[in-house]
């Protein structure tokens, strides 16, 4: 963060300042956890469901924090504190004041039901190629997570690339009230936690506050291939710039392809030029996301070459997305069980297939969260998709995932194998018994089924031993 005397924090958030010196200057990060104080933080004291962050602003001011960002007086006048009313609101009046003083800074934000943070690690890849860039590590989508990255930004910050999440209607409008993009990209209207927000029109509804927010000075970037997004150009008097695979794209890709391991490669097709991309990411998906990504980089003023070369050289930046592994003996498996809705769901499952050909394929599934009246239905369809793509087995994982066996048990065609477990440990023991070398393994679930620890304990299931003979 920009270094600030804790008078003008205070200014900012609406605080008062208890303790301490006026002109003490805030010059580390703004922290959350205590354990993660660097000398001159500010501790932000929030109160959790399992924690009350006031308890630690002692040990934080002992370990070198400047400050405390609290919403009550410290326990016997600990130290200087900024008290607001309510400490997480706090946090986003400060983020929403910091970059107010970061004018040269472009701000890209990105929502969507599927591939958000996939797509905005692609974008902060990109980027960064023409000037510092700070970026969220993984999902870091929320009223918290957000306002953080914000906070991490300085007067070198060419680029600010977000990740805004949802869970229902005005969760977009907030973010965006913190921090105001210059390119608001949106991906997709999908299926994810469509039981909290009440139906797709109330996804698009949501989804739509990104481009609602846009100045007429802005850009929108939308998906050319999904109606309900592509209809958001009604709600924003920023200008418009498409992506998708048809011809009518502002920013498309022509002569798409797999290799054998699953990576697409494209020709990038921009109204300004076209270059070719060789994706190091997996799965026919990741195009969508990769075009997102470009034309959120040419409205920020990338050219279409350099776009091109920096998604070729992008990786995988966050953990349990499509990670593809190779174990000593053979087998390979991919760790996608950061989280799981019924449209990522099936490109997970049809980007194994084709790395399969050939091949065994296995799937080792967990619940798809946040679904409503339609869990059982949608988890159904799940396994029936495993099922007729010839799966050689599917295992499922704990109760709430329960109608996807129901549903491979409808395709009568089936020749595979399915097996329910209640967890993730009796789940390794059932593929521990049946993987062969060369075969592949999937394993996804929504991030309550804990299923990276099933790719985890698969993986050390085929590590050669390291033991010995004793003496």
């Amino acid at each position: 963060m920009i270094p600030l005397p804790l008078s003008t924090i205070a200014e900012l958030t609406g605080g008062t300042l208890e303790g301490g010196r006026p002109d003490a200057e805030v010059t580390g990060p703004v922290v959350i956890d205590s354990r993660a104080v660097e000398p001159g933080a500010l501790f932000v004291a929030l109160r959790g469901e399992h924690a009350d962050g006031h308890d630690f602003a002692g040990a934080a001011l002992a370990s070198g924090a400047a400050g405390v960002l609290a919403q009550r007086p410290l326990d016997g006048g600990a130290g200087p504190a900024v008290v607001v009313g309510d400490a997480q609101e706090g946090l986003g009046r400060l983020a929403r004041g910091v970059l107010g003083r970061l004018p040269d800074t472009t701000v890209i934000a990105v929502t969507g039901s599927a591939g958000k943070t996939s797509t905005k690690d692609l974008i902060a890849q990109v980027v960064s190629r023409a000037g510092p860039t700070v970026a969220p590590a993984g999902s870091f989508n929320n009223e918290i997570g957000l306002p953080l990255t914000v906070l991490r930004a300085d007067e070198g910050t060419r680029y600010l690339v977000l990740e805004m999440g949802a869970r229902g209607v005005g969760h977009i409008a907030y973010l965006t009230g913190i921090a105001r993009p210059d390119v608001g990209v949106v991906l997709n209207v999908g299926t994810a936690h469509i039981g909290e927000f009440g139906g797709q029109e109330m996804v698009a509804r949501a989804k739509g506050e990104m481009v609602e927010a846009l100045d007429p000075g802005g850009t929108a970037v939308l998906n050319a291939d999904d109606p309900r997004v592509r209809a958001m150009a009604a709600r924003t008097a920023a200008p418009v710039v498409t992506f998708g695979r048809g011809p009518d794209a502002t920013v498309r890709a022509v002569d798409e392809r797999l290799d054998d391991a699953g990576r697409a490669s494209f020709t990038l097709v921009t109204p300004e030029a076209s270059a070719p991309v060789a994706l190091r990411l997996h799965g026919s998906h990741a195009v969508a996301n990769a075009l997102a990504a470009a034309a959120a980089a040419r409205a920020a003023g990338l050219d279409a070459a350099d776009v091109a070369a920096a998604l070729s050289e992008a990786r995988p930046a966050s953990r349990w997305r499509m990670e593809v592994t190779e174990r000593p003996d053979g087998v390979t498996v991919v760790n996608d069980a950061y989280n799981a809705n019924p449209d990522s769901m099936r490109a997970a499952l049809d980007v194994v297939l084709h790395m399969a050909r050939g091949r065994r394929a296995y799937a080792v599934l967990g619940e798809m969260a946040e679904l409503g009246a339609s869990a059982a239905a949608e988890h159904a369809k799940i396994g029936e998709h495993v099922a007729r793509g010839g799966f050689a087995g599917l295992v499922v994982v704990g109760a709430n995932a329960a109608a996807m066996a129901e549903g491979a048990g409808q395709v009568g065609s089936w020749t595979g194998e399915c097996v329910q477990v209640d967890d993730v440990g009796a789940a390794v023991t059932v593929l521990r018994e049946r993987l062969r070398p060369r075969d592949v393994v999937l394993v996804k679930g929504s991030r309550v089924a804990g299923l990276e620890r099933a790719a985890a304990g698969l993986l050390e299931a085929g590590a050669p031993s390291t033991g010995g003979a004793g003496a």
